[in-house]
C-alpha cells in the first residue's frame, strides 16, 4: 500500500484520510467498502488490504509514513 501511495498522490490522499479516522469509524467504513468489493470481481489481495487497514497498528504505521491528511 505504501509503495502504491508513494507512486500515486490520489492513493496517498485516500490512505491518509482513512488512517486519520477513529478506529471504530475506520472499521465501520471499511466494512462497507469490503462488502461492496466482495460483490465485485476483485483480487483477494485487495480485500486483504482493506482488512489490514481496519487494524490500528497498520493505520498508525501508514499515517506515520505518509504524514497527516491535508
Amino acid at each position: 500500500m505504501i509503495q502504491a501511495a508513494e507512486r500515486d498522490a490520489s492513493i496517498a490522499r485516500v490512505l491518509r484520510e482513512i488512517c486519520a479516522l477513529d478506529g471504530a469509524v475506520r472499521a465501520g467504513a471499511l466494512e462497507l467498502v469490503g462488502a461492496h468489493l466482495r460483490t465485485q470481481a476483485v483480487a483477494a489481495d485487495v480485500l486483504e488490504c482493506v482488512q489490514a487497514l481496519r487494524e490500528d497498528a497498520v493505520a498508525v504505521r501508514i499515517a506515520q509514513r505518509l504524514g497527516p491528511p491535508g
